[in-house]
């Protein structure tokens, strides 16, 4: 085996927990990073060095928003929430974090998923999503301060996903 497919095997969980966090959909993430490593694998000669890991972030981001442009031109579903009290401790904490993250737009969690689930830099979310610096730091604020509101009660009615 290459040492650039012996890299990308070691990526793997990566992958899936960014595309997990990011879909809140373990079959459509187990898709997502398939594509992604067929994509990556199809595409070797392109790589020209670099950092790996940015680039399969960037592919995986690239497929995801192709799948959300996708399931935008269908009819929008309504999205039912657990209103259960029974839970208590940390698989209440847990819902309330995911609930608080469902709400943001999707690339403030993108961007709130990169740095904090995966501890990339901002630079490196910046080069991931096309986007400067300053752009990745406010929408990096704004989940920060979304979800604290949230999580303090201030639970503002879930947005559309686009």
């Amino acid at each position: 085996m290459s040492a650039f497919r012996q890299s990308i095997e070691t990526l793997i969980p990566a992958l899936r927990r960014y595309a997990r966090a990011l879909t809140r959909d373990s079959e459509i993430a187990d898709d997502l990073v398939q594509d992604t490593l067929v994509r990556a694998l199809r595409s070797e000669r392109l790589f020209v060095g670099g950092d790996l890991r940015s680039w399969l972030y960037t592919i995986l981001t690239n497929l995801n928003r192709n799948r959300r442009r996708s399931l935008a031109r269908r009819p929008p579903m309504t999205t039912l929430i657990d209103t259960a009290i029974d839970a208590s401790g940390t698989e209440a904490e847990g819902r309330d974090i995911a609930e608080a993250l469902a709400t943001l737009v999707e690339d403030q969690r993108a961007v709130l998923l990169l740095v904090v689930l995966e501890g990339l830099s901002y630079r490196e979310v910046a080069d991931i999503q096309g986007v400067p610096i300053g752009t990745v730091m406010s929408r990096l604020a704004r989940a920060r301060a979304h979800v604290k509101s949230y999580l303090d009660g201030k639970k503002p009615a879930l947005r559309r996903v686009k």
